[in-house]
């Protein structure tokens, strides 16, 4: 029922300074380095992490590329075969309350009612002040409707450094900014720093 008490944010998943997650909701990370994103954000959860990916993608993760950023043990991977299957078992997993981070990965952008339904499903795995978090992974701009956030990344790497340009285009609580998430050492968190300044010629 609605009624005139303030909003109160609930718990975060804090990933990288101002690169949080409202646990319990539905996120979309888009751009060409959004399973980045989808790493950094497993590496600040504990126990196993759900990836969910469409059977006929011919990529797929490497144990040896995500060891920087989580122990690869931790990833549960499910392919399902037909394309409405993965918002099904994405569904699923997180009503079931024993994970803390889903991650699909969808060729397209959902509409408006299975984002509702997946809000759905992170809420009813709610115990105490916990619950299941899904992270949607959509490509170019994203559009998903009705997520939480929106999340865009791409590479911007320097001679001794790996980072990415982040950006938050959309957030419930909060205003679009962009940032450098650097990731200096494996296993360790990554930080979130300032943009430089461009200046004219």
């Amino acid at each position: 029922m609605l009624n005139n008490a303030p909003h109160r944010p609930g718990p975060t998943l804090a990933i990288a300074g101002e690169f949080t997650l409202a646990q319990g909701r539905a996120h979309e990370a888009c751009g060409p380095s959004r399973h980045i994103l989808a790493l950094a954000t497993a590496s600040a959860t504990h126990g196993p992490v759900l990836w969910v990916a469409p059977a006929w993608t011919t990529e797929r993760l490497c144990g040896d590329g995500i060891a920087r950023w989580i122990d690869p043990a931790r990833l549960v991977l499910i392919h399902p075969s037909r394309t409405a299957n993965l918002l099904w078992c994405t569904e699923e997993a997180l009503r079931s309350g024993a994970l803390s981070l889903v991650v699909t990965e969808l060729p397209e952008p959902p509409g408006l009612t299975p984002v509702r339904r997946l809000h759905l499903a992170c809420e009813a795995s709610r115990t105490g002040k916990s619950a299941a978090t899904s992270l949607l992974l959509t490509p170019g701009e994203g559009g998903a409707a009705g997520v939480e956030s929106r999340w865009h990344a791409t590479p911007h790497h320097s001679r001794h450094l790996s980072q990415w340009q982040l950006s938050r285009h959309r957030a419930r609580t909060a205003t679009p900014a962009t940032w450098l998430l650097t990731h200096p050492a494996p296993r360790t968190r990554p930080t979130l720093l300032p943009l430089p300044t461009q200046h004219a010629a």
